[in-house]
């Protein structure tokens, strides 16, 4: 998994944005009343309602956090869905930890 540490360290700047990841760490917690399975991740409404902005400045959150590839996006019909990339994110703090450490 490649990540650009600058990117990625732009999309984490805005706490929004961490609260956003934070939240998809745990969705069965943090979004229980969640109306499709947890295959396809959180909807972007829920995460809208969450944060309790308007749909716009969520969405520009969001796609910064796919841009730096923290998060995924899958749309079924309508809806969009994100999930956590694991994969993605523990490169991210595998590299700050090798530049830091």
């Amino acid at each position: 998994m490649s990540v650009n540490l600058d990117t990625a360290f732009k999309a984490m700047a805005h706490s929004v944005r961490r609260d956003i990841l934070d939240w998809l760490k745990n969705p069965d917690i943090c979004f229980p009343d969640q109306k499709h399975g947890r295959e396809l991740g959180v909807s972007a409404g829920q995460i809208d309602e969450r944060a309790g902005l308007a749909q716009s400045t969520v969405s520009a959150h969001l796609s910064i956090l796919q841009r730096a590839g923290l998060i995924s996006c899958r749309k079924s019909g309508a809806c969009h869905s994100f999930k956590r990339d694991e994969k993605a994110i523990q490169a991210f703090v595998q590299l700050m930890s090798d530049k830091l450490l």
